[in-house]
């Protein structure tokens, strides 16, 4: 019988084409650092911070392959104007030693049609409580058109020194939403069943594969769980998975839960900081916070490597590497993650508050994460994403927004 040794978290592994320096993933969380969709020297020090606390490779959040699909209105989409800015925050991060990764999606019925300045897209027409808008029911032409701008979007992140992509296919934006019975009611080829429902994911994954072409690495990110009855859900999850293996079309899949356009809470587990969320809210969302706010914003018990039960569904029916999201915040978890048979580990909440844990990690196994799971981080991605427990103000420096805090 043979024995298969578990991996060592921290020593240096391959993901697709790439060599990363350990299993650590800085995971995707918007940083609220981007201006005018271009690159700020904040953004660049956001992630250098992560490659000089050791992570194997840092996840740029989230950077839409249009501008419809925006979450807000600010961030990054890939543009002529966004290129060097890009390639220099690409070439600080590779200066410490770390990979980096650009999460690119559509924002779907999630996106803001006021800040984008066009309305919001979705497989069936749809209302966003928190936006107060319709978002239209996507065209076939549309579908097409996205389905490009994804593949356009990966050839940009490769050409602007990224060494991966990660395709977003979770959280009820977009391609997670064609996916959810819950907010697909088509009839056409991309409702239905699930085969129908899944073609448009599918579609993206094969466009995006087939325009980087083995340069770079692709990983999707994908729901197990909608977090709300008659979503999407791990039954239909595991044949999804497969059939994204089967299409060749993937490096790595990296699990996900929730819905940001309907349970955004499902994802973090802990405590739900309505306090936080209203006041920095315009009127009249703000007031909706304060009225309504706990039955959208619900607080989930949060434990250790939450996800692992469902993933481990997912990782017993497909042979691609897998990177164990969720609840990842000191070694015995990360030592967990690899028993279970996951390749890589996604980290954030912790990094947010400790951004140099890795290398803390590695010299003494031992270390503890001070994140409590408070979630007061998550209100942040509108000024600057950060841990307010840690004294340092705001992460947008005095030359915000003036042209010397650009990077070009």
């Amino acid at each position: 019988m043979t024995t298969v040794e578990t991996p060592d978290v921290l020593a240096p592994a391959r993901l697709g084409p790439l060599e990363l320096r350990n299993r650590v993933i800085k995971a995707a969380t918007y940083e609220g650092l981007s201006h005018k969709s271009l690159v700020t020297q904040d953004l660049v020090d956001f992630h250098v911070g992560y490659a000089k606390g050791g992570v194997g490779m840092t996840t740029v959040a989230y950077c839409a392959v249009a501008k419809e699909g925006r979450t807000d209105r600010h961030q990054i989409h890939w543009t002529d104007e966004a290129m060097p800015g890009l390639r220099k925050l690409t070439d600080a991060v590779h200066a410490e030693g770390a990979a980096v990764s650009a999460q690119i999606g559509h924002g779907g019925p999630v996106a803001n049609p006021k800040g984008n300045g066009a309305p919001a897209l979705s497989p069936s027409k749809h209302f966003h409580a928190t936006t107060l808008s319709w978002a239209k029911e996507a065209s076939v032409d549309d579908i097409h058109r996205i389905t490009e701008a994804h593949a356009e979007a990966a050839r940009r992140a490769a050409a602007a020194g990224f060494d991966a992509v990660e395709v977003h296919l979770g959280h009820n934006y977009l391609a997670s939403s064609f996916l959810s019975p819950k907010v697909n009611h088509r009839t056409d080829a991309y409702g239905g069943s699930l085969e129908n429902r899944a073609r448009f994911a599918r579609e993206i994954m094969r466009a995006v594969h087939d325009a980087v072409g083995g340069r770079i690495a692709v990983i999707a990110k994908m729901n197990m769980d909608d977090g709300v009855p008659g979503g999407f859900w791990l039954d239909e999850a595991i044949p999804v998975a497969q059939w994204l293996e089967k299409d060749g079309t993937v490096d790595a899949l990296e699990m996900t839960a929730g819905s940001s356009l309907l349970n955004p809470m499902y994802l973090f587990k802990g405590d739900a900081p309505l306090d936080d969320f209203s006041a920095i809210m315009p009127q009249p969302i703000k007031l909706g916070v304060k009225l309504v706010g706990k039955h959208f914003l619900r607080s989930y018990p949060y434990r250790d490597a939450y996800l692992l039960e469902d993933a481990r569904q997912i990782r017993s029916a497909v042979k691609v590497p897998m990177i164990l999201l969720g609840g990842i915040t000191d070694r015995p978890a990360m030592d967990l993650a690899m028993r279970e048979g996951f390749e890589f580990v996604a980290m954030a909440r912790s990094l947010l508050r400790e951004p140099d844990l890795v290398n803390r990690i590695g010299r003494d196994a031992a270390t503890p994460s001070l994140c409590i799971h408070c979630n007061k981080c998550m209100p942040t991605n509108f000024t600057g994403t950060r841990c307010v427990l840690v004294d340092r103000g705001s992460s947008r420096g005095a030359t915000w927004g003036k042209p010397a805090g650009y990077v070009s």
